[in-house]
């Protein structure tokens, strides 16, 4: 037998990862180092899922079981993938170390030493079931919920990391200076798959939320949605930071005519707008009485059924359009009054190399038509397209209730 099997006791490694920390994997290891690893793995992604519904002042929507499921199916695949990655990285760092800890025991560590987190998993599970049973909530309580949750999540991350460290210490055969070294070192090796989310936002695609209501009925306040950075190519401002590495568009298309686009505003770069494209260089675009021309032509407008806004919590009727441009994308607009400030415009023409930009909420979008704030969005400015709604919650209620039927859409 090892050091670590004499040493074991048969007691429960969830009470020694409290009482005994140094002597959890050895309890661990005298057993089944295999046995509920993957469960444990499973359960400390989705705690940590959990935790960030938490500091987003969601946690009360995990009440809803569609929402639930999604975090229970994304935590454990995560959770799982995760337990073999680091476990590699774990690993490898410690053998440069001298540490000859295998796979299995690797594994074991990380797991259990998740266990803090999931025992928050668990205290979160019994304050929602008691907010079932309490049938509702004043609107403090939940606010409180969320603190005393964070606070309580908090201490046992940082346990679980304590404990962590000191299992791998064991199974390294590690004093304190080279386990801390192991886990720095493991950390470092990790960070190169950490840089495969990086890539991806900076040349396929780059998560917005939506803050205001100018995209009204396409895009509402509180919408998450994923835009695609490679339909018009790469400028500056497709890089993190946006440095002035390069001048120009690499591997250029130009955006069509009804595409929603991110754009960096003309007047602040460091601001990004939201907005539909209905202007190309050269044309000529104008309002009239509420109704959009292009190169002199009114574009194809039909009514349909009012849209109902529910602005915090009042529910009101909007007058909403099928609008249609001459390429054929249609879309729908709103109406909020008649003879409003930018329902009658100037011609614009739109310069070489520039796009006109307008908002869906036509009354309450400051956009191509305002020149001193918005104007002309050059080609070089615009960050990508709208391509799809990956999350939605409804802000503007006050209820925080999150609109699972959008989840999913694409944007157009």
């Amino acid at each position: 037998m090892t050091a670590i099997d004499r040493d074991a006791a048969p007691a429960s490694p969830w009470l020694s990862v409290w009482l005994k920390p140094r002597d959890t994997i050895g309890r661990v290891l005298a057993t089944d180092p295999r046995r509920h690893v993957l469960l444990l793995a499973a359960l400390g992604a989705i705690a940590g899922f959990v935790a960030e519904l938490t500091k987003a002042g969601l946690v009360l929507q995990l009440l809803d079981w569609r929402l639930a499921a999604v975090v229970a199916v994304g935590g454990a695949i995560c959770g799982i993938l995760g337990l073999y990655i680091y476990t590699v990285c774990f690993r490898w760092s410690g053998l440069l170390l001298g540490g000859g800890a295998s796979p299995v025991q690797i594994r074991a560590v990380l797991a259990w030493g998740g266990a803090p987190i999931i025992i928050g998993l668990a205290v979160c599970l019994i304050a929602l079931a008691w907010l079932r049973l309490a049938g509702g909530t004043g609107a403090a309580t939940p606010r409180m919920l969320t603190v005393m949750l964070e606070v309580v999540t908090l201490l046992l991350g940082l346990w679980s990391i304590v404990l962590t460290l000191l299992m791998l210490g064991r199974v390294q055969s590690f004093g304190f200076w080279r386990t801390i070294a192991n886990g720095l070192l493991g950390s470092l090796l990790v960070l190169p798959l950490l840089a495969i989310p990086l890539v991806i936002r900076t040349f396929v695609v780059q998560p917005f939320n939506i803050p205001s209501g100018a995209m009204m009925p396409t895009l509402l306040v509180g919408d998450f949605l994923f835009v695609a950075k490679y339909p018009y190519g790469y400028t500056h401002y497709s890089l993190p930071f946006a440095p002035r590495l390069f001048a120009g568009r690499i591997l250029a298309s130009e955006p069509q005519r009804g595409d929603v686009v991110v754009f960096r505003l003309p007047k602040d770069d460091t601001t990004d707008y939201i907005k539909r494209v209905v202007g190309l260089p050269g044309d000529r675009i104008q309002m009239r009485a509420g109704l959009l021309h292009i190169n002199e032509q009114p574009v194809g407008r039909e009514r349909i059924d009012d849209f109902i806004d529910e602005d915090g919590g009042r529910s009101a009727r909007v007058k909403r359009w099928r609008e249609t441009l001459p390429n054929g994308v249609s879309y729908d607009t709103l109406d909020l009054q008649d003879n409003g400030f930018l329902d009658n415009t100037q011609v614009f023409t739109v310069p070489p190399g520039h796009f006109f930009m307008m908002g869906d909420n036509r009354d309450n979008s400051t956009d191509s038509r305002v020149l001193s704030q918005v104007g002309y969005v050059p080609f070089e400015n615009i960050v990508g397209r709208a391509a799809l709604l990956y999350f939605s919650v409804d802000r503007e209620s006050g209820s925080q209730a999150i609109r699972l039927a959008r989840i999913g859409t694409p944007v157009r």
